[in-house]
Formats: structure tokens, C-alpha cells, sequence
């Protein structure tokens, strides 16, 4: 399961979507997620699913990749779609069994929760597949420049979310190293009941937080070695410039923004 998580990783790749300047990426990503919340149906979630797998395919990005995005939130997936199931009571009713009632909305209302908490994994994770935590760490410093005016500590906070991100595969990696660690010692983390698993994850637990804190001491030994003293008076060797192909993907996006909200308006 955790080599399934692919949250932060990076694709290096020459698609179009690759070539877009990181800040319209960051721009587009959000308002993907606008987006897809603007959809008061399954006709303007329709439009956004097409979206999705438009990018995706122009994108280049495996169809695996999806799929692995997928496999962590898969639980919550199930849980969501369980919990508007059987708590909402609207509708016509479908089945009924002492305090379980099941209606057409409930149903439906599962599935629209469902397919918009998919496309929202995989819209959001295009944006790591197809950009490097540097070009991150720039969009996102560039986008809040005017907050340095109020003195905002506005590269602490980018560096401070770049190396988050950039650190998640990383410690899923370290993660399952101490699992295959401790199952050689003879632990058995998969048996036993809730209160033995919970206690088996201890041997986990502690040596990932000091793994993740040695880790974080010798970044800073390491920043400090290389004088770094944040954005102040820095310079970047590669210059963010936004090209026709931004304008596209930002036409792009417009176009399919505009479907909903026509879908929305003719769909009440």
C-alpha cells in the first residue's frame, strides 16, 4: 500500500503540460478545484471527468499513475460513499430493514460524492506529476510576492511547503523499510486485535520520527553549509515565463469552466 502512495513525487516528461509555467499550473490547479465544487450535478461532474482525462492525456502521464494515486484513498472513498448511503433519507425509498433505509438519492448522492473526491485526487496530483518542488517553491513565492510588502515571510513559507512535499516519498520509502525491518524481526504488525496493532505501530512510529528529525537536522547543517539566508538578494538560473501554451491551458480551462456553469444553469 505505501509504495502505492504517489503524493509528491515528480515525472520528469516534454508534454505540453510539463512545458507550462509553474505559476499558471498553480493557478489552473486551483481553479480545477473551483471547478469541480461549482458542479451542483452529475452533468457538470461529467464535463469535469472529461477535463481531467484530457489533461491527463495530453500530459503523458501513465495511466498506472492514476490508478496508484487512487489506492490510498480508497477507504475514505468507501467510507464516504457508505456514509451518504445510509444517512440520507431522502428520495424515493429502495430498501428498508429495521433502521437501515436506502433511498434512490442516497444512492446517487454516493456516487456524485464519490466520482468528485476522484477527480479532485487526480486533478490535484497532476500538478506534482508534472512540476519540480523548485519550480513549485518559485510559482508559489512569485504568486505571493506582493504579501512581502507587509512583510510576509513569503520564501520561508514556499520553502517550508516545497520541502513537505518533497520529503512525503521519502519518508513513505523510510516507512516501509522499518515495516520490512520489524517483520524480519518477527513482528507481526497484520494480526492480533485492534489494540495489538495499534501497539505495533510503536516500533514504527519511533523510528520514523527519528529518522524524520535526524533527517531535518542535516538539511539544516546542510543549508547552512551552502550559506543560504532566504529569498533575500537569492537569483534563479532559469527565468518563469508564461508562453502561448499558457494562454491555451488557460483558454483551456475556461472553456470547460464555462460548460458547468452552462450545464448548472440549464440542468436546474
Amino acid at each position: 500500500m505505501l509504495k502505492d502512495i504517489t503524493i509528491g513525487q515528480f515525472f520528469p516528461g516534454s508534454s505540453a503540460v510539463h512545458k507550462m509555467d509553474a505559476r499558471v499550473k498553480l493557478v489552473l490547479t486551483i481553479v480545477f478545484i473551483v471547478m469541480l465544487f461549482s458542479a451542483k450535478g452529475m452533468a457538470g461532474l461529467c464535463v469535469c471527468i472529461a477535463f481531467t482525462l484530457l489533461i491527463f492525456a495530453i500530459s503523458r502521464i501513465p495511466p498506472a499513475m492514476m490508478l496508484k494515486s487512487l489506492k490510498p484513498i480508497a477507504p475514505l472513498v468507501l467510507i464516504t460513499a457508505l456514509l451518504n448511503i445510509f444517512f440520507v433519507k431522502d428520495g424515493d425509498k429502495l430498501f428498508e430493514w429495521k433502521f437501515i433505509l436506502i433511498t434512490d438519492k442516497g444512492i446517487d448522492t454516493a456516487v456524485f460524492m464519490v466520482v468528485r473526491i476522484i477527480c479532485l485526487i487526480v486533478g490535484s496530483s497532476l500538478l506534482t506529476y508534472t512540476t519540480s518542488p523548485i519550480d513549485i517553491t518559485d510559482a508559489i513565492e512569485r504568486l505571493l510576492g506582493p504579501l512581502k510588502r507587509v512583510k510576509f515571510p513569503v520564501h520561508e513559507l514556499a520553502m517550508i511547503m516545497t520541502i513537505a512535499l518533497r520529503f512525503i516519498p521519502t519518508l513513505i520509502e523510510e516507512t516501509d523499510k522499518i515495516i520490512s525491518a520489524q517483520k524480519a524481526r518477527g513482528s507481526e504488525l497484520d494480526t492480533g486485535t485492534l489494540t495489538e496493532k495499534v501497539k505495533g505501530m510503536l516500533p514504527i512510529f519511533i523510528p520514523l520520527f527519528a529518522s524524520s528529525f535526524r533527517r531535518a537536522d542535516e538539511l539544516a547543517v546542510a543549508m547552512e553549509c551552502r550559506c543560504y539566508h532566504g529569498g533575500e538578494g537569492r537569483t534563479r538560473m532559469k527565468q518563469m515565463k508564461a508562453g502561448r501554451r499558457d494562454v491555451f491551458g488557460c483558454i483551456f480551462t475556461a472553456v470547460f469552466f464555462a460548460a458547468v456553469i452552462a450545464v448548472n444553469i440549464l440542468t436546474k
